[in-house]
Order: C-alpha cells, then structure tokens, then sequence
C-alpha cells in the first residue's frame, strides 16, 4: 500500500507535535532562562536529527557489513539504518527537523511576548531579534553539522545504530 507511509508519517508528525506543543506551552509559564534553554535544546534536536539524516545518506553500506562478520552488535542495527536510509532521512529531517522548527517558532514567539511584557521592549525590535537568532543558530548549525555529517558519516550512522538498538531491546 503506497499510502501507509504517508499516514504513518502523519500520525507520527500529529504525536510528536502534540508532544513537543504541550511541554512548550508548559514552560511559557516559567522564567525566561528556562524558556531560552528549552529553545535551545529544541533547536539542538533539529540540528541532531538533521544531522542523523544527513549522515544516513552519505554512509557507504559495505563498511558496516564488514563490522557485522566482526559481530559488532550495533552494525546490524546500523545495516537497518542505511537499507531505509531515505526513510530515515525523510523521519530525521523533514517530521522532526519540521517540528522542531514550529515548536522553535512558538516558543520564540512565547519568548518575543516575554520580552515585550516584562521589559517594556519594542515589539517589532524583540520580533525582530528573536527571529534572527532562532534562524542564525537554526540554519548555522544544520549548516555546520551538514559538514561533520558528510565527513563523518559512518561514526554517526554507528552511533545512530548503537542507540536504535538499545530501544529495540
């Protein structure tokens, strides 16, 4: 059935979106450092996962065959990783590199209003900072880790893979 992954990454997309929406209108209700930090660790998820998917299809499948005859246990788990490397890549970076950016852009947005109430600050300068800097720290680290992916494709994909593993024991 051509559509189940279509309404697999739906449902998968709603959940992590509910999920990601909740604990971000939770945290509107605390300070600005914790607000910020949660940000950050939003945008450091983003750039993760891009990363992940990025690696997953530059890696060359032969070295990890080669470490499975070694009986190295996450290169199977690994092998998994790169025999689905486009579904991998489509979870990594579109379902939850795209959450990570909306569920960014409504805690920016929690962030903007924080600043207006609570430091009289201009609305269209906190707008207009607070954009730029999810967008700096957003693009310029895909855009860096896009680079170690590339280059160190394979010691990511195995660490992808040790990971995997441990959560389909």
């Amino acid at each position: 059935m051509k559509n189940k992954w279509v309404i697999q990454v739906f449902i998968i997309s709603f959940l992590l979106s509910a999920i990601f929406s909740g604990l971000s209108s939770y945290v509107s209700d605390f300070n600005i450092i914790l607000l910020v930090i949660i940000l950050l660790v939003v945008i450091g998820i983003g750039i993760l996962f891009d990363m992940i998917g990025v690696a997953t299809l530059t890696a060359e499948e032969a070295p990890f065959h080669a470490r499975s005859a070694k009986k190295i246990k996450e290169a199977n788990a690994s092998i998994k990783l790169l025999k689905n490397s486009t579904k991998v890549s489509s979870i990594c970076n579109d379902i939850v590199g795209d959450i990570c950016g909306i569920v960014s852009g409504g805690l920016g947005a929690t962030l903007t209003l924080y600043l207006i109430a609570h430091f009289k600050m201009n609305a269209l300068l906190a707008t207009i900072l607070v954009t730029s800097f999810i967008s700096a720290i957003t693009v310029g680290g895909k855009a860096y880790f896009k680079n170690i992916a590339t280059k160190n494709s394979d010691a990511i994909v195995l660490m992808a893979g040790k990971i995997m593993q441990i959560f389909t024991k």
